[in-house]
């Protein structure tokens, strides 16, 4: 064998193993796909979607179509939080005006409402504001940027879906009882990320109001979380209170374009 074969041989097989590792590497990316940036509906333990879950859906998309939503609350078990009892009064003392919708389902993760969201609960709404709050779901199981990506899929979703809708992002809440607990560094991160977001209100308006449900130590109190992630009704009264004015805002200058 001459030379010149030996190294046409060797420059082939090079070439043939380098296309078998672009090939791997593209399979392996996609088997690595974001869980959390990728739209899926709640599943059942038998593989099927959760009935529950897509009733509730479904009536979502049942308001939606019917119109006449102004400010829209999307996310988790927190934001579900608002049809409570000990949530109604500040509920009404500062959104019942505002022709309001609430689409929290608790639970959910980012992909859950990423999939609500492309599949008709913004399908005949065009909300002047939606205030989202979602991702603590997720941080047992996605890395911070994983569920920033989240975040961000949903907000571009909501900006797809209803161009001119501002959207009040707000951090991820505290949770877990001591400062130092591993899953407040986490959400620290996360809130890092997605603070970016933030155009001055343009289209995006990001606030995080974490510290206000802390004691001074970086604590949370069962007064303010009774298991410390849901709100009691000082904690909601907390939450409304910090938002009501911005959202007002927010409201007002959409109607203003």
């Amino acid at each position: 064998m001459s030379k010149r074969w030996q190294f046409t041989s060797f420059v082939l097989a090079t070439a043939v193993v380098i296309g078998l590792q672009l090939v791997l590497s593209e399979v392996c990316a996609q088997d690595k796909k974001n869980v959390a940036a990728t739209p899926a509906p709640r599943m059942a333990k038998g593989g099927n979607p959760d009935a529950n879950w897509m009733k509730r859906h479904d009536g979502f998309v049942a308001i939606a179509k019917k119109g006449d939503v102004n400010v829209l609350f999307t996310g988790d078990s927190i934001t579900d939080g608002w049809n409570g009892k000990a949530a109604q009064p500040t509920w009404k003392k500062h959104f019942a005006s505002l022709k309001p919708a609430n689409f929290g389902i608790g639970g959910d993760r980012t992909e859950h409402v990423l999939w609500r969201l492309q599949n008709g609960e913004l399908d005949g709404i065009s909300p002047k504001v939606v205030v989202l709050m979602i991702g603590t779901n997720n941080t047992s199981s996605n890395t911070p940027e994983e569920i920033a990506d989240g975040i961000k899929a949903i907000v571009k979703t909501i900006h797809e879906k209803s161009k001119d809708s501002k959207v009040l992002l707000l951090a991820v809440f505290p949770r877990s009882e001591k400062a130092d607990s591993p899953v407040r560094a986490k959400i620290a991160t996360i809130n890092k990320i997605i603070s970016t977001l933030d155009d001055g209100g343009k289209t995006v308006k990001y606030m995080d109001i974490g510290s206000k449900f802390l004691e001074k130590d970086g604590s949370l109190s069962k007064e303010i979380m009774p298991d410390y992630l849901h709100l009691s009704a000082k904690g909601y009264e907390i939450w409304g209170d910090a938002i009501a004015t911005t959202v007002e805002e927010l409201a007002g200058a959409s109607a203003k374009k």
